[in-house]
């Protein structure tokens, strides 16, 4: 059986569509990191904006959200702006807030939910004890991590009305270094230190 050699045109064809394959492949891979840095440098104009003004700002005029809090973890040097309503389309830019759960620093579970490989990705990095801070537009509330539990994203156990003490639920994707979904969510748990008056 003889083997048939390639020309040198088609070698040098093969080599460029594998070279723009993979230059496709990387754009991809950056885009969604650059298109979350970039919604939120939008959103701290808006979040300024309705700080100053007490009003919703939409970060972009078709922007169906607005900035709803800036949650901020000192320890490891992280500041994200959370939006309201959370959905798929408002998860490519940054936290959001369940919208069926308390506000922070109200009596049951605040709960904020964002992708694992962006405004997330530090969770990997947070351990029982460290601190953070939620700014709304009514104040800040400092609550302290308790821990943290793996679960099926439908059977979390997170009861948001349950009239216990202020407590703040962050979820996102498990396993943090996985490259597709699947049916399992990291929730990491944390209690209020000081509560809005």
């Amino acid at each position: 059986m003889s083997v048939k050699k390639l020309s040198p045109s088609t070698r040098s064809f093969s080599a460029v569509a594998c070279l723009v394959a993979g230059a496709l492949i990387a754009a991809q891979a950056l885009f969604i990191p650059a298109k979350a840095q970039v919604a939120q440098v939008l959103m701290e104009t808006a979040w300024e904006q309705q700080l100053s003004t007490g009003n919703p700002a939409r970060p972009w005029p078709w922007a169906d959200f607005t900035p709803t809090a800036r949650i901020t973890f000192p320890a490891q040097h992280r500041s994200v702006l959370a939006l309201t309503d959370a959905a798929g389309e408002s998860l490519a830019f940054g936290p959001t807030h369940m919208a069926a759960s308390v506000e922070p620093g109200e009596r049951g579970v605040a709960v904020y939910a964002a992708h694992r490989d962006t405004h997330f990705a530090f969770l990997a990095d947070v351990k029982a004890g460290d601190a953070f801070t939620i700014e709304t537009p009514k104040g800040p509330s400092i609550f302290r991590v308790t821990g943290s539990q793996v679960v099926r994203w439908d059977a979390s156990g997170i009861v948001t009305h349950d009239g216990g003490r202020p407590r703040v639920a962050l979820v996102t994707c498990w396993p943090l270094d996985a490259k597709v979904s699947g049916p399992m969510r990291l929730v990491v748990w944390a209690e209020a230190v000081e509560a809005k008056a």
